[in-house]
């Protein structure tokens, strides 16, 4: 009989019929037992040798729960505090005042939501929230942002007592939000005015602080002498203090009489005064450019809206 090697069971000899011979364990060949008495070596299952139980498999699988447990909690914190807005914010949006202003009104106890006076800052409320301002419901607009080419004979206010047009009547169309004029011209001043329900943006631009320019063609009753010219390029002193302009200069092709001015002060009727100072009389007053923006493509008595780059425009304004 030919002899055969066998891996594992023993191998055949010619003693006792050629019965396989058992293995030996006495030379340190004893199975390790583990708690289940089996031996590591034993494979009778059909496990690849070495393979350990699933508890790694299921401690995973609990991390996995666990973990996605958390976002979904996140997920609704997240949720909860995208609906909520601040509530100076919120009177801000809803054309209001600015932010700051909102403050100085919360602090007071001007501000009541769902029945209850806030005078906390940094108080935050729910988009359905009752919030009445100065006892006046008010509700959260979209923001808009109008620019209009204002043509003679409209005051720039929200209504007026003695019956004369204003104008809100040339933007009535544009928005169902409340706008409100960002500055003002004068009844018979024709340009650019800044329609917004947007109160921070309102107050950025017409603060001092921030020096929004403006520029101006005035035509005036007579020539311009180059010496009042280089007088108000150098500065004046008016009754209400000095002032000074930004750049002023005659227009190219165009009579002594037509010059332009840019100027950031905010003060009443100060291009008029101005030229006033020094004995001319301001025949038109035309607001040509204001915070960058243009009457390229607009006629007079008409409006459109800030196109997207625009309003990034007018916020980065430092």
């Amino acid at each position: 009989m030919n002899r055969k090697n066998y891996s594992r069971g023993g191998n055949p000899s010619g003693r006792e019929g050629g019965k396989n011979r058992k293995e030996s364990f006495s030379r340190g060949n004893a199975p390790i037992r583990n708690q289940h008495g089996k031996s590591e070596n034993d494979n009778s299952q059909g496990k690849p040798y070495g393979k350990k139980s699933g508890f790694k498999d299921e401690s995973a699988k609990r991390e996995g729960h666990i973990q996605q447990r958390k976002e979904r909690k996140a997920q609704v914190e997240a949720s909860k505090k995208k609906d909520e807005i601040r509530l100076n914010k919120y009177i801000a949006n809803s054309g209001m005042c600015s932010r700051r202003d909102a403050d100085i009104y919360i602090a007071s106890g001007n501000v009541m939501v769902n029945g209850a006076v806030i005078t906390e800052l940094g108080y935050k409320v729910k988009i359905n929230d009752e919030v009445r301002f100065d006892g006046r419901l008010i509700k959260p607009e979209k923001l808009a942002y109008v620019l209009l080419n204002k043509p003679k004979g409209f005051i720039t206010t929200t209504n007026d007592d003695k019956g004369r047009r204003t104008v809100m009547e040339l933007v009535a169309n544009a928005s169902k939000s409340r706008l409100l004029p960002v500055g003002r011209l004068d009844r018979a001043t024709t340009g650019l005015l800044l329609f917004t329900n947007d109160g921070d943006l309102a107050k950025k631009l017409t603060h001092p602080t921030h020096g929004v320019r403006k520029l101006y063609h005035v035509e005036l009753d007579k020539n311009l002498a180059y010496e009042d010219l280089k007088k108000i390029e150098t500065g004046l002193t008016l009754e209400d203090g000095p002032v000074k302009v930004d750049e002023v200069s005659y227009i190219d092709d165009a009579p002594k009489r037509e010059v332009g001015i840019m100027i950031h002060s905010g003060k009443n009727r100060i291009v008029r005064r101005i030229f006033e100072h020094l004995g001319y009389e301001v025949v038109k007053l035309d607001r040509v450019v204001f915070a960058g923006l243009t009457k390229k493509d607009l006629p007079r008595g008409h409006w459109r809206y800030l196109s997207q780059q625009e309003i990034i425009n007018l916020k980065n304004m430092k």
